[in-house]
């Protein structure tokens, strides 16, 4: 099955993104059953809209599974549902900061998520790997891609499901070594592995508990 995978560009000072090798990770070494077709994309709002419907109307992916650099967060955060707001606490890396501003002009409040992620975070923890749902994709590019994504999808490719991964640092980089939340680059091959093989097994998602009290 076509699957096209994406992950970040580095951004905020950053020299790497965890997310732009994983994704070169599992292109050279992707699960059975995958053809990965790997997208760096640009930490920037502007040029999104037209790198991914490019991206998409090319390649045809059966799923689209997108990755990105969460640096407060502790494990893999398997997001629910992307919001239709921009507001940037740093400018991107084209300068730009938006704030307040849709990600799409009439579009909808919001999509969910149509991969199985809860099946997915049940093969996460059976594996050892720590995982969560999470409720907010931010309010980044991140957030924007997610939400450009399924809009795409929604509107032109209705077959294709398609969902967003939030990772940590990795240990080796400044922030991790001050102490924020890491991991190493196997472990996020292997929880990666394991999402892509959820996705190509699952096309009903497990009623199983991934709410939040707030």
């Amino acid at each position: 099955m076509r699957i096209l995978i994406t992950g970040f560009e580095p951004f905020d000072g950053d020299t790497i993104n965890p997310s732009a090798l994983l994704v070169d990770s599992l292109a050279t070494t992707p699960p059975p059953g995958a053809t990965l077709i790997p997208l760096i994309l640009p930490c920037a709002f502007a040029p999104l809209h037209h790198t991914l419907q490019t991206a998409l109307e090319t390649h045809q992916p059966a799923i689209t599974i997108s990755f990105g650099l969460a640096g407060n967060r502790q494990g893999i955060s398997l997001e629910r549902v992307a919001l239709n707001i921009i507001d940037a606490r740093i400018p991107d890396n084209e300068g730009n900061a938006p704030i307040d501003e849709p990600v799409l002009p009439n579009a909808p409040a919001a999509y969910f998520t149509t991969l199985p992620i809860k099946a997915a975070m049940a093969a996460l923890h059976a594996a050892g790997i720590d995982a969560h749902i999470s409720q907010t994709a931010g309010t980044y590019v991140c957030n924007a891609t997610a939400f450009t994504t399924m809009h795409l999808a929604t509107t032109r490719y209705p077959t294709m499901r398609a969902g967003f991964i939030h990772i940590p640092y990795l240990p080796t980089m400044p922030a991790a070594q001050a102490g924020a939340p890491a991991l190493d680059l196997t472990t996020l091959h292997r929880a990666a592995s394991l999402i892509i093989k959820t996705c190509l097994e699952c096309n009903t998602d497990r009623r199983i508990t991934g709410g939040a009290v707030s």
